[in-house]
């Protein structure tokens, strides 16, 4: 399955948008790559909602087919699919893995999950794009509980999602349940990606 291999910071500096969720990329130059970078162009309609889309893919590291997929489940789902699309996005493995403060981006999330260091309620989890449900217990190998890159990753973590309970002595993160449409993403307007795909 083909990925994303290039510049997360051009992606970003593109889609004037940090995909990282850090900001870093945009601070030192909030335009465009490129010799055209800083000069404004007017966007069209079709030009904002797959900005959106690619804002929200970009973001989550999904290639167009899972996020397409994704998109197809959240309609069948009560309630609005926008809100829904993106609590589905929410609940997968690497990014739950991410929120939990095991890994430092989605991509480092991504590799501990497909190298076996991650357990989903004890159980060896290598696939990335697990659906978790609430009351699932994410935790990390007990050989792999020394890694630097996972020691490194909890020492920087400030705070998590409320939906993500951690327990500092078991070493384990539970995910409590859904989240809020407020907590995730608020710069994202997910009624545009919407509109794209309901053409």
């Amino acid at each position: 399955m083909s990925r994303f291999t290039g510049s997360s910071w051009k992606v970003s500096r593109r889609l004037n948008y940090s995909i990282s969720e850090s900001g870093k990329e945009l601070n030192k130059r909030p335009f465009p790559p490129g010799q055209h970078g800083q000069k404004r162009r007017k966007i069209s309609e079709y030009g904002l909602q797959l900005q959106e889309k690619q804002r929200v893919r970009f973001t989550y590291g999904v290639n167009e087919k899972q996020f397409r997929k994704t998109f197809n489940e959240a309609k069948k789902m009560a309630g609005k699919q926008g809100s829904n699309f993106l609590f589905l996005l929410e609940s997968r493995l690497d990014n739950l893995v991410y929120r939990a403060g095991f890994a430092r981006t989605r991509q480092q999330a991504r590799q501990l999950v497909n190298h076996g260091h991650i357990r989903l309620d004890d159980k060896k989890a290598t696939i990335p794009s697990i659906r978790v449900k609430p009351g699932q217990v994410i935790s990390v190998k007990e050989k792999s509980k020394d890694l630097v890159i996972i020691k490194a990753s909890l020492e920087a973590i400030v705070a998590r999602q409320e939906y993500v309970a951690f327990d500092e002595n078991k070493n384990q993160a539970t995910y409590t349940r859904l989240p809020e449409r407020s907590e995730i993403l608020p710069e994202i307007k997910e009624n545009l990606i919407v509109e794209l795909y309901n053409k």
